[in-house]
């Protein structure tokens, strides 16, 4: 079971039965983002869905923007934990291998992970690939861009397992591959809604060539 920060919440769930329902929640809004897209999905429709009183899901979001930003805060975090898996299991010999991995990662949870065609880490995406919803640039922290957050997180696991040194120029670099490399693989999803494998090997290369110039 993933945890939602209570940062998104407005309850934290204490009990199991309540940490289950608001994975049900989650589960449905990811569900009913495929069917119906966001302009459609209705906060009573998730509660009937998943099984509990219109009044729960209050108990835990504010509204409908609330519910999809703790699902894009769930998808994060199974992205990061998805590659620290791999990273564990994986013979590396380099680390342009985890930019391979990453990207292989994102694009798996694309193809297999429901609504993540619809909302990934934040943008709320019209049809895959894009165009963004306007004013979902800052689903996961009101004073950060959702690339802003994601390039943070990579940071953290870059400085941790590869032992890059961390600093201003890490920051914006990483900022900048995590910026092109979205733009690349919306692309690739507006191209082919499975992505086009072109598109995917051609963003693998760009981010590469780019951070060697950074990385050791």
């Amino acid at each position: 079971m993933t945890n939602v920060s209570g940062g998104t919440l407005r309850r934290r769930p204490a009990q199991r039965r309540s940490l289950e329902r608001v994975e049900r929640m989650l589960d449905e809004c990811a569900n009913l983002l495929d069917a119906v897209g966001y302009e459609a999905l209705t906060t009573k429709e998730v509660a009937r869905r998943a099984g509990v009183p219109i009044g729960t899901f209050y108990q835990f979001f504010p509204d409908k923007q609330g519910l999809v930003r703790a699902l894009a805060l769930r998808n994060l975090e199974a992205f990061l934990a998805r590659i620290t898996a791999r990273l564990g299991e994986a013979e590396l010999s380099h680390w342009t291998d985890v930019v391979d991995l990453a990207v292989d990662e994102f694009v798996e949870m694309k193809r297999t992970i429901p609504g993540f065609l619809v909302v990934d880490f934040g943008e709320v995406l019209t049809a895959p690939g894009g165009p963004a919803l306007k004013g979902t640039d800052r689903m996961l922290d009101a004073a950060l861009e959702n690339n802003e957050v994601v390039a943070d997180r990579l940071r953290a696991l870059t400085v941790e397992r590869l032992g890059v040194p961390a600093g201003a120029a890490l920051d914006r670099a990483l900022l900048v591959a995590v910026e092109a490399a979205d733009a690349v693989l919306k692309l690739a999803f507006r191209v082919d809604r499975q992505g086009d494998p072109g598109l995917i090997a051609e963003c693998k290369l760009l981010v590469r060539r780019y951070l060697a110039d950074h990385l050791p």
